[in-house]
């Protein structure tokens, strides 16, 4: 049961992420987005790590989508004309599709070995005690610099949205 919950939420969260490239309006490419945030989160919650998905759904799922949904209304951007597909974006796909066919393809030409402790539990990975752990001792200065990166955006989206006299 495990797997067909596992294949289904894969199969879900692949969709929707093509559906992401593939959409000619903003506001549904995010809304997609969003799906396959939400479907990733679940995955989270199967390999046992409820904070990681907790996290995922209220910082992802929740404020950073809104923050797209703001800018796409900031913006005004109007959907985009219908029409063919241009040399680009033909050559665009292909690639992609070659590159995630290979990446397949080597994926499973590599063996697992049955004791490499891949697929074994590990307790309270993925609890807040964990997280917090190696957040604030292995990872604070990563951390630290992502805090002064995303100030230093918001900074700059009050600077470039501000009116003109």
């Amino acid at each position: 049961m495990e797997a067909f919950f596992f294949l289904l939420l894969a199969v879900v969260s692949i969709f929707s992420g093509l559906m992401v490239i593939l959409q000619k309006s903003p506001v549904a490419s995010v809304l997609f987005l969003v799906l396959t945030l939400v479907c990733v989160a679940a995955l989270f919650v199967m390999l046992s790590a409820p904070f990681i998905a907790a996290i995922q759904v209220i910082i992802y799922a929740g404020a950073i989508m809104v923050l797209f949904l703001f800018v796409l209304m900031l913006l005004n951007l109007q959907r985009f004309t219908e029409g063919a597909w241009s040399r680009f974006q033909i050559t665009g796909v292909v690639v992609a599709a070659v590159l995630a066919v290979v990446t397949a393809l080597l994926l499973r030409a590599v063996p697992l070995p049955a004791d490499s402790g891949f697929l074994r539990e590990t307790p309270g990975l993925g609890s807040v005690e964990a997280v917090g752990l190696s957040l604030f001792t292995e990872y604070l200065l990563p951390f630290e610099i992502a805090s002064f990166l995303l100030l230093a955006g918001i900074i700059g989206a009050v600077i470039l949205s501000r009116r003109r006299p």
